[in-house]
């Protein structure tokens, strides 16, 4: 469905609302019995009725995201209000809610709840959510409520998601999905049925499309059965954490030449790799998978201060799940806690991946590295003992290893 055409459709929602109906975005069969609107809710008994009456999602994504008092919090496609005005409750006087919607009807449904619920601290926003009309590192939490399957651009939604965040925030929000083997006939048949899911992703495409965007921690728990491949949804994750004025996001090809800076400097200090000189651009990305590297940037001026990156360890089957990393930071930057902000995130991202294991090879005397690695529970499994001979002097290598606990087991 075309954004205008959506647009439209939920205006006129709204509009009926307004008169006082009850309204359905779904089959009415489908609404009452599937766990949409407010049913999909446990406690409402502090809204106004008007605000419940108009409630369109499929699940509470106000309990999954662990909102706290004084956060700022954004909801992406915020309709009549019920999830905006839960939320505006949980974060209190001193934090703030913010509902982002495309039709100014349902902006107009939600003050007018807001109103009769007697709540301040919201701000309503009209556009699109393509397009979220914030600055970056603006919220400490995204939440949605059915609404993302309806875009035609969802990675351009969760890229969006993933700039309003600040470093740490989360994304917690109520979706449908449809199952990976889902085919067109049977997806026709489950939108003609149920009436509103059409655009909505297979689990795994959902994944990836976090993933690209830099999200780590992902979770994806189905929540209700609606048949034919249909379920709802809570969609889970979180964007890197890092110290104030930095994040963490994917490395990408604008990044070459201080990515291949940082990596050189590194070599210059004779602590980092038996390699002298740093790989073209070209080299580099070969030998990396795309979907493991990261960079940490100054948020600013987008200057880079540090990375991390994987390749496999080998192409055989067996070792699908086994990488080797190599962690690089600024010179000017190091004892700021940036290697070990990239190393977490850079784990995580590593088990959303499916990867059980993470080996890297460190020189015995590179004491700095050797402690970041086993405080976050990499261990020696063995000493490769003077491998490689480097500016004159033979040198040993231990290998390090990191077995995931959630990845494998």
């Amino acid at each position: 469905m075309a954004h205008d055409e959506v647009v439209e459709r939920y205006s006129g929602l709204a509009r009926a609302a307004l008169d006082g109906q009850v309204i359905a975005d779904c089959s009415t069969d489908e609404f009452a019995q599937g766990g949409f609107g407010a049913a999909g809710y446990d406690d409402l008994g502090t809204l106004p009725e008007g605000a419940v009456r108009a409630g369109l999602g499929c699940g509470d994504p106000v309990a999954v995201a662990e909102l706290r008092a004084g956060e700022t919090v954004l909801d992406l496609g915020s309709g009549g209000g019920i999830d905006l005005l839960l939320s505006a409750r949980r974060v209190g006087p001193h934090g703030k809610a913010y509902g982002l919607d495309a039709s100014s009807d349902m902006l107009t449904l939600a003050r007018r709840n807001a109103e009769q619920a007697g709540v301040r601290n919201v701000e309503f926003l009209h556009g699109a959510i393509e397009r979220v009309p914030l600055p970056d590192h603006a919220v400490d939490a995204v939440i949605s409520n059915c609404v993302i399957n309806l875009s035609s651009d969802k990675a351009a939604v969760l890229a969006e998601a993933f700039r309003v965040l600040r470093p740490g925030g989360r994304f917690g929000v109520s979706d449908v999905v449809v199952d990976s083997d889902l085919d067109p006939v049977q997806r026709a048949t489950a939108e003609q049925r149920i009436g509103c899911v059409a655009g909505a992703l297979p689990v795994e495409e959902y994944r990836e499309l976090l993933t690209r965007a830099g999200f780590v921690g992902i979770r994806i728990t189905l929540s209700a059965d609606h048949g034919d491949g249909v379920h709802s949804a809570i969609v889970q994750a979180t964007k890197p954490a890092i110290g104030p004025g930095l994040e963490i996001r994917p490395m990408r090809a604008a990044d070459a030449t201080q990515v291949l800076a940082i990596y050189q400097a590194g070599l210059d200090t004779g602590q980092a790799s038996f390699e002298t000189t740093a790989p073209s651009w070209e080299g580099f990305a070969a030998g990396k998978l795309p979907h493991l590297r990261y960079v940490a940037a100054d948020t600013e001026t987008g200057e880079v201060v540090g990375w991390v990156a994987a390749s496999l360890l080998s192409a055989r089957p067996v070792y699908a799940g086994v990488v080797e990393h190599s962690i690089y930071v600024h010179p000017g930057c190091q004892a700021h806690g940036i290697g070990r902000a990239l190393l977490r995130a850079f784990i995580a991202a590593s088990e959303d991946a499916g990867v059980w294991t993470i080996q890297s090879g460190i020189f015995g005397d590179n004491a700095p590295s050797l402690s970041l690695h086993q405080a976050l529970g990499f261990r020696v499994v063995g000493t490769r003992e003077r491998i490689g001979c480097h500016h004159g002097t033979w040198r040993d290598v231990l290998l390090m290893e990191r077995r995931s606990a959630v990845t494998g087991t």
